[in-house]
């Protein structure tokens, strides 16, 4: 049950990413008249903010495996357990992200000009 909290979390998060972004171009696409342009982050930086959140994933999971193995007090195997599926499924995510931008780079370089 836990896999599929940390899931639909995550895709929330991709959402709201997502819904952010398209708001920020709106506002740079059509500007109001005498109203200064707001930088927001850019999509590279998005990127490398999900990239960064799923290394740290990983990192959290290896760290507690490392304790439970080594007896340290306060790890239980299930938070371990957790935490590996949390890793497991934030690297997936990452992989179909991934997967997407590259389909959609092939499709837009197959189209005749």
């Amino acid at each position: 049950m836990v896999q599929g909290v940390e899931f639909n979390r995550l895709m929330l998060e991709m959402r709201s990413m997502q819904t952010e972004a398209m708001a920020r171009s709106k506002a740079v696409a059509a500007p109001a008249a005498g109203a200064e342009q707001v930088q927001g982050p850019s999509f590279a930086d998005m990127l490398s903010k999900a990239v960064g959140s799923v290394n740290e994933t990983q990192q959290t999971a290896g760290e507690m495996a490392k304790a439970f193995e080594l007896g340290q007090g306060g790890v239980d195997l299930t938070q371990v357990m957790i935490a590996s599926q949390k890793a497991s499924v934030s690297v997936q995510a990452l992989t179909q992200v991934r997967n997407k931008f590259v389909q959609a780079y092939q499709d837009i370089m197959q189209m005749s000009i």
